[in-house]
């Protein structure tokens, strides 16, 4: 394998293991749109895929979020609500990779 091809195996092997961070949503949300520009400005950075989850006509989730919103878990386990701070979703995704 050429180092061309390793270093493309190493990238799709990272996507594929990236953590999937989940952001339960509604459509209008103002606090939701800027949690989404900060997890994406992010994103590149720390390697992890965005899932958004919008909870509008959805009553089991509307129960459970609505609300908090917005909700974001990283690979199923709750991180936060309201605001995305950088340093610590940082920190909790770095703690979440070492437990991997």
């Amino acid at each position: 394998m050429t180092q061309s091809e390793e270093s493309e195996f190493f990238k799709q092997t990272n996507r594929v293991n990236a953590p999937v961070v989940s952001i339960f949503t509604r459509h209008g949300c103002h606090l939701c749109e800027v949690a989404v520009e900060t997890l994406e400005s992010l994103q590149s950075e720390l390697e992890f895929s965005i899932e958004k989850i919008y909870i509008d006509g959805n009553s089991e989730l509307e129960k459970l979020y609505g609300e908090q919103i917005p909700v974001i878990h990283i690979d199923g386990e709750h991180h936060d609500f309201w605001r995305v701070d950088p340093e610590r979703f940082r920190s909790c995704l770095e703690k979440h990779r070492q437990r991997r």
